[in-house]
């Protein structure tokens, strides 16, 4: 099986490294957009900048091309994994918009709202506006690049409407440390991938100002509750939010100290600047860029979200860490249910 993964970050780096040591009935490479950050992945054979540690194996390949000759490199390819930020996914997707070829990305969030639109979209909401004809779908679920380059015992999602896509996903990366469970629904494992990480920086607040673990299992599953009515709203299925790309992501970004997003609520617990943690992080935390356009998104279903509208305020700086903990425990009783 032929596999190309376009964009070399932490997790884009892992799944190639683990692709290419299932069997030897696999060809991997993996692309980065830089040239620099190319020529570096194969001379030193080792993701410095982004996975420091793990040693890219001998049978995996880096595609030394740029940007504007990749589609060339596509044509034989089974399966292309679009492992770019989400800002990055539109731009990509559009230049692959007439690739004959099972795609999927595993980036998780919200883009950024377009001109002329009140909010931004999720990754299949891209793909049905620039490449609608595209045999695309999702690669999710609870997991650190770290754990699954290492080689630990890792579950994930192949969410798609097309059966050949989740299909090629469980063929490329299902094996003795990797399961893949395949999903129709795409919606409700996007939003999982995007919700968690809003409530992955409340939950790191909480833990940060130490309010115990009483209040750090009450933010979760209230959570929970808050992901499920938003994808629900948007016609994901309910028990989607009880498996792998839900709860299990939900709880593994909430409470993994691997996870970018806990740290940005951690940082922000202690009084430093959003700017200053998002330096000190030198990756991307999504739930930065996604927790406003998740609480647009919501609003424009006539939904409230509480603890993703809290977490706009801090990170807009409307409110104070002390002051977000208060505007959550001050509102009025409810039914659970």
């Amino acid at each position: 099986m032929k596999i190309l993964v376009l964009g070399a970050g932490a997790f884009g780096t892992a799944l190639a490294i683990r692709a290419s040591q299932i069997g030897t009935t696999h060809h991997v490479s993996l692309w980065s957009r830089s040239s620099d950050h190319r020529e570096m992945l194969r001379s030193q054979r080792e993701n410095v900048r982004y996975l420091p540690g793990f040693s890219l194996p001998s049978t995996l390949a880096i595609l030394m091309v740029d940007s504007d000759a990749l589609h060339a490199e596509l044509a034989g390819q089974d399966l292309i994994v679009v492992a770019t930020p989400m800002a990055g996914l539109r731009e990509l997707l559009s230049k692959l918009a007439t690739v004959d070829v099972p795609l999927v990305w595993v980036c998780k969030g919200f883009e950024l709202a377009q001109p002329g639109t009140s909010y931004g979209f999720m990754g299949h909401e891209i793909q049905l506006k620039v490449a609608p004809c595209m045999q695309a779908g999702v690669l999710s679920g609870p997991s650190f690049a770290q754990e699954v380059a290492r080689g630990q015992p890792t579950a994930l999602v192949a969410a798609s409407a097309h059966p050949a896509v989740r299909q090629a996903l469980v063929h490329a990366f299902h094996s003795h440390v990797l399961r893949i469970y395949a999903s129709s629904d795409v919606t409700g494992v996007e939003v999982g991938g995007a919700v968690k990480n809003v409530l992955a920086i409340a939950t790191g607040l909480c833990d940060g100002l130490d309010l115990g673990l009483n209040a750090r299992a009450a933010l979760v599953t209230r959570g929970l509750a808050e992901m499920t009515r938003f994808g629900v709203a948007l016609g994901a299925h309910a028990e989607t939010f009880m498996g792998l790309s839900g709860l299990g992501d939900l709880v593994l970004t909430a409470t993994g100290d691997l996870s970018r997003n806990r740290r940005v609520g951690l940082g922000l617990a202690q009084g430093k600047s959003l700017a200053k943690v998002v330096e000190e992080l030198g990756h991307v935390a999504e739930g930065v860029y996604s927790a406003r356009t998740v609480v647009q998104r919501a609003h424009s279903l006539g939904l409230e979200m509480p603890i993703a509208q809290a977490v706009v305020d801090l990170l807009d700086g409307r409110l104070l860490p002390q002051q977000a903990v208060q505007a959550l425990m001050g509102r009025g009783p409810g039914q659970e249910f």
